[in-house]
């Protein structure tokens, strides 16, 4: 894995732009009124981009994998909630079913970074693997202590 920092992360990029879209849409007419509906979807939204940012600096890949199973679930609660708005007429079927794909999208990148992490050798920095020695490194190591001992 080559990102330094969470924010180095597709999936938590695209998650943020879609937090940033679902308050716009939640901001104007009977959705800002709906109260209920409103901060639900916007806390799932939320939830989605944290989860990814708190697994990441956890440095261990199965609590990584955990955090980003639960931002894999807020993804599919905001989809769930968009029908809800589309179906009361809060927003347009178009921007909707744009929302619902983008979210699908997320979905899948999340999913398949999952993937990556249960094949990876990386294990985090709480979890790291030892090195391993080269049979030239670890012939060296044993003339070193050879002549150590002969000393």
């Amino acid at each position: 894995m080559s990102a330094k920092y969470f924010e180095d992360l597709e999936a938590w990029k695209l998650s943020r732009k879609l937090t940033n879209q679902i308050y716009k849409i939640s901001n104007d007419g009977r959705f800002a009124r709906d109260y209920g509906l409103r901060d639900q979807i916007r806390r799932a939204a939320v939830s989605i981009m944290s989860n990814i940012a708190e697994g990441y600096e956890r440095n261990g890949n199965q609590e990584f994998i955990q955090f980003l199973s639960i931002a894999k679930a807020s993804c599919g609660e905001v989809r769930s909630q968009l029908y809800v708005a589309m179906d009361q007429s809060y927003i347009i079927k178009t921007k909707s079913e744009q929302l619902i794909d983008e979210c699908r999208k997320l979905s899948i990148m999340i999913n398949n970074f999952i993937e990556y992490l249960k094949g990876s050798k990386y294990k985090g920095t709480k979890y790291k693997i030892p090195e391993q020695k080269t049979t030239k490194e670890k012939l060296d190591e044993m003339v070193k202590q050879i002549k150590a001992k002969s000393k």
